[in-house]
């Protein structure tokens, strides 16, 4: 009697811990789910694009190429609206009054930079590496390219 109260105790056991016994029904369920499916056709991947393509998609995008004259600045990386200011990482120094060319997949800006800041106090000039962010007249886009144009 004993032996039956204590299997008892634990078949109860099991099934508050969701280890109850199967019946045959889920258990033949549960084997055919396990069976490897037949094998097909291999499905062909794609090769990792070489050098030469990876080069050759740069070029389609026109804007990532300086035009002649031209000197990279940086990429826009945010662009506030409300107050129409780009913020980008310098890549070359440039001064207030310089003109600068604003590239991108909707963006052809050209203007004089009139305000620049760096850490919300304005500068009249800033260094490589320097986190600025510049006054513009029109809208741009994060991934726009920045050039320093030559004074026309």
């Amino acid at each position: 009697m004993a032996k039956a109260k204590k299997k008892m105790k634990t078949k109860v056991k099991a099934k508050a811990r969701g280890k109850a016994k199967k019946s045959r029904k889920t258990a033949a369920r549960s084997k055919a789910k396990a069976r490897p499916k037949p094998k097909g056709r291999a499905k062909a991947r794609k090769a990792p694009a070489p050098a030469a393509e990876a080069e050759a998609h740069a070029a389609a995008l026109p804007w990532r190429e300086p035009i002649a004259g031209e000197i990279k600045l940086g990429i826009v990386e945010d662009y506030y609206g409300h107050i129409n200011v780009i913020a980008l990482v310098l890549e070359q120094p440039l001064a207030v009054g310089e003109h600068i060319h604003v590239r991108g997949h909707t963006t052809d800006l050209s203007q004089a930079v009139e305000s620049m800041q760096i850490g919300h106090q304005s500068v009249s000039q800033a260094n490589p590496g320097d986190a600025v962010g510049i006054k513009v007249n029109d809208k741009c886009r994060k991934g726009d390219y920045v050039y320093k144009a030559p004074s026309a």
